[in-house]
């Protein structure tokens, strides 16, 4: 596919987002391949282990409306920015160098940490399946992925995850019930039921929710405001379909994940322990009890179609992060920068943000904590990102020191590295209660405007605060997320409200941003084949 759809000359606006007039088709398909990773997967599958029966609940249906609130949002951003590539590169041109250095930066390590993960996922799944060692998977795998990104970049990314995702529906669909009756059908919730806790064996955990349900929830607007992997298809994706391609997404994304994260419910009933104790070898470890080999090579297409597809992503998005933002706005100015060079920086950068996510995943790092971590650095970002496309107050003052005072709150919180006792914990408690208000108003105000959000967001803080003061610290997790939502939208907000006279043009980021590639002609589709022309947008029945 990537042979097919590669040009003699490549165009630095395609390699970053495919022209921005991609169909529903394909991007409904690539934002579902995208997010059903192969951490995902992994990640559902040890909440169900860890939690029972509403750990998959938990984890799949909050990462669904996490696809989902992206498309109220995501048409506001494309109004005002409608050829831009990053989300940072639009701060640039709505605030300054500060706010887009700020989002560039915790995208490179998000970006980082989730292909770290997903080479994680595939390292073990190698070890457990084949005769190679838990090294020599991720090593080769990293090779894989590279080879079929980096020529065409976001272009090969997105025809690709079209491929994948066909592959890892059709893969659930046979390996989750196979496993089941295969570890004792039905009968095993009644033979198996003395394997699980009180806690695990109730469909209304409280641990399950404080521990996992709740922090993705506070972690989902973070995922779908500040991920440039989501970005990268918003801007990519033709602006009239925006809604129905993440509605989409959102469907395929909860059914199939949830179903994923079956297995680890199956284990949990079964008995089975984790191999060396390590949850990541849980999926691996399930489908070679349980299967027959065709059907362990149907398992495997799935799980590696799912990792391929989110780490070209991130190689891709890392690459349009230091082609656009460090390259493009910060080195040689948008005026000046050269589109040759830009495809250079971004092949290089695909290059380094492998070597470095193969060094980090040598560590093993519990890939369940990760994505967590992530999600909250991410909430920081969330209001004043938000704040900045609707309210012309904002400025990058207020935004930069909002994420800055934001992290420096979440840290301590989320690490414990201050004692929650006493009256820091009734101010963490105080503030991750406000943290309640915000995140359930910023998902009113995307559907139902700003009146909604704020009577949402007043409504949720005053029923919450019986109930969350004196208890939220004991969720470090959660606290630090929704501590650092609080933060970020009191200071974001004061220091707004300080600004009385200068009030930002939105028009002016659409002058602002846009195509590197404006003079330079791209390939006739009748000369690249039906794929290509649903790429560039050329083709006007194939990207319907």
């Amino acid at each position: 596919m990537s042979i097919r759809i590669s040009r003699k000359r490549e165009n630095a606006d395609g390699y970053m987002t495919g022209g921005g007039k991609i169909g529903f088709g394909i991007s409904a398909a690539s934002m579902t391949a995208t997010w059903i990773w192969a951490s995902s997967m992994y990640a559902s599958a040890t909440s169900g282990y860890t939690y029972g029966l509403s750990g998959p609940i938990h984890y799949g249906l909050w990462g669904a409306l996490m696809i989902l609130l992206i498309y109220p949002f995501g048409r506001r951003i494309r109004q005002v920015a409608p050829r831009a590539h990053t989300i940072a590169e639009v701060m640039f041109a709505r605030h300054g160098r500060s706010s887009q250095l700020l989002l560039a930066g915790s995208n490179v390590l998000g970006s980082l940490i989730s292909l770290t993960s997903n080479l994680i996922a595939g390292g073990a799944l190698i070890a457990m399946l084949s005769p190679f060692s838990f090294t020599q998977g991720i090593v080769t795998i990293a090779a894989g992925v590279l080879l079929y990104t980096l020529w065409s970049g976001f272009r090969a990314s997105v025809l690709t995850d079209f491929a994948q995702v066909l592959a890892m529906l059709g893969a659930v669909v046979v390996i989750v019930p196979t496993v089941f009756f295969a570890a004792g059908g039905p009968e095993l919730f009644t033979t198996g039921a003395a394997n699980l806790t009180p806690e695990q064996g109730s469909f209304f955990s409280s641990d399950a929710f404080f521990n996992q349900g709740a922090p993705y929830i506070a972690a989902v607007l973070a995922y779908a405001i500040g991920n440039q992997t989501i970005a990268q298809r918003l801007f990519a994706v033709r602006e009239d379909l925006i809604k129905k391609t993440f509605v989409t997404a959102t469907v395929g994304y909860g059914a199939t994940v949830i179903g994923v994260g079956m297995l680890g419910v199956i284990a949990l009933y079964a008995g089975l322990q984790p191999m060396g104790g390590d949850v990541n070898n849980l999926v691996p470890q399930m489908a070679a009890t349980y299967l027959a080999p065709a059907l362990v090579c149907v398992f495997f297409v799935m799980i590696i179609g799912s990792l391929s597809s989110t780490a070209d992503a991130d190689m891709t998005a890392l690459a349009s992060i230091t082609m656009a933002d460090i390259y493009g706005q910060n080195i040689a100015g948008r005026k000046r920068a050269n589109p040759r060079t830009m495809l250079l920086v971004g092949r290089l950068t695909m290059l380094g943000a492998t070597t470095a996510a193969l060094c980090f995943a040598t560590m093993r790092f519990n890939i369940l904590d990760l994505l967590v971590f992530v999600g909250a650095m991410w909430g920081a970002l969330v209001f004043p990102v938000i704040a900045s496309f609707y309210w012309d107050r904002v400025t990058n003052v207020a935004f930069s020191v909002a994420v800055l005072a934001a992290l420096g709150a979440f840290l301590p919180v989320r690490f414990s590295w201050v004692d929650l006792g006493g009256g820091v914990g009734v101010v963490s408690d105080v503030l991750a209660t406000i943290g309640i208000g915000v995140v359930l108003g910023l998902m009113a105000f995307g559907f139902f405007g700003f009146r909604a959000a704020l009577g949402t967001g007043v409504v949720a803080t005053l029923a919450a605060a019986p109930f969350a003061i004196g208890f939220l610290h004991q969720h470090p997790v959660l606290s630090g997320s929704l501590v650092a939502y609080a933060v970020s939208t009191i200071v974001c907000v004061a220091l707004t409200f300080l600004n009385k006279d200068r009030r930002f043009d939105f028009a002016l980021i659409k002058e602002r941003t846009g195509d590197f590639d404006a003079h330079e002609e791209t390939d006739p589709p009748t000369a690249a084949g039906p794929q290509d022309a649903v790429l560039a947008g050329t083709a006007e029945g194939s990207t319907r």
